[in-house]
């Protein structure tokens, strides 16, 4: 019953999904309830790729991707996305910590956020629009689970950086333990079978050295990350994903080519 309460807090407070009772507040449950993350993207992930899958039959492609990315935008109330204008905001428009913290905190949108997540959801469609439509569903469900946990080694490997407590994110991004991470990565592995693991790992490593490379960014700037700051790791992973699967396609492709021209020569 622990472990429902824990996933139940996870979906309560990532995602607009009804939880089925009321769970009560608890911070032991909100820093434990991140080991969760990977199932609310199979939860959030499965249900875009389920919309997509049936509006594709209905209407062309790209507007069942659109269909797809609205799905996750109502189900998770723009939650990462949010999170991504506010870090464009604050690391566009500030120079030391206590001003980007400052302006990460600010509720408005100003032009770099605008700008940010309107280039971000521009190439998320067409990133997503262009892998094959056979594997755009699995490519979906693959993004979420692994930008999620990405978000979640991100706690585990910096510091949470306010120290007051007018940030909504604070009690659920602090004490992460091993044991969490460790669960987590379990929780997401089964993604492993959805591609295959040799091509699995080659859509991991890039997600894996954009985060890394965001985490440097923000360690250098603020000295450790936020809730937005997690935001941002989920939305840019997910989207390095997408690439990434694109990529591998049209190598593969390529490749194919090559050898029927060289089998039509020989």
């Amino acid at each position: 019953m622990k472990q429902i309460h824990l996933l139940l807090t996870a979906f309560g407070f990532f995602t607009r999904i009804p939880v089925p009772f009321k769970i009560a507040f608890s911070q032991d449950n909100l820093n434990k309830c991140n080991r969760y993350l990977p199932i609310v993207g199979y939860v959030v992930g499965g249900i875009s790729a389920l919309v997509f899958w049936g509006t594709s039959l209905v209407f062309p492609q790209s507007i069942a991707v659109i269909l797809s990315m609205m799905t996750s935008v109502l189900l998770t109330g723009a939650f990462h996305e949010d999170g991504f204008a506010d870090v464009c905001d604050a690391f566009g428009g500030g120079w030391t910590k206590e001003k980007i913290l400052f302006i990460m905190k600010d509720s408005r949108v100003g032009a770099y956020g605008a700008i940010g997540i309107l280039l971000l959801l521009l190439l998320k469609f067409f990133s997503t629009n262009e892998i094959p439509s056979s594997t755009i569903a699995v490519a979906i469900i693959i993004g979420h689970v692994i930008s999620r946990t990405m978000a979640v080694w991100t706690m585990h490997t910096l510091n949470y950086v306010r120290e007051d407590e007018s940030s909504k994110s604070k009690p659920i991004t602090k004490a992460l333990k091993i044991k969490d991470l460790l669960i987590a990565f379990i929780i997401a592995a089964p993604t492993f079978l959805l591609l295959g693991n040799n091509v699995f790992l080659l859509i991991l490593a890039p997600a894996l050295v954009a985060k890394l490379w965001m985490e440097h960014y923000f360690k250098k700037w603020i000295g450790g990350y936020t809730g937005d700051c997690l935001g941002s790791i989920q939305q840019v992973s997910e989207v390095v994903i997408y690439l990434s699967i694109i990529a591998i396609n049209n190598y593969n492709t390529y490749e194919n080519s090559f050898e029927a021209q060289l089998n039509s020569i020989f």
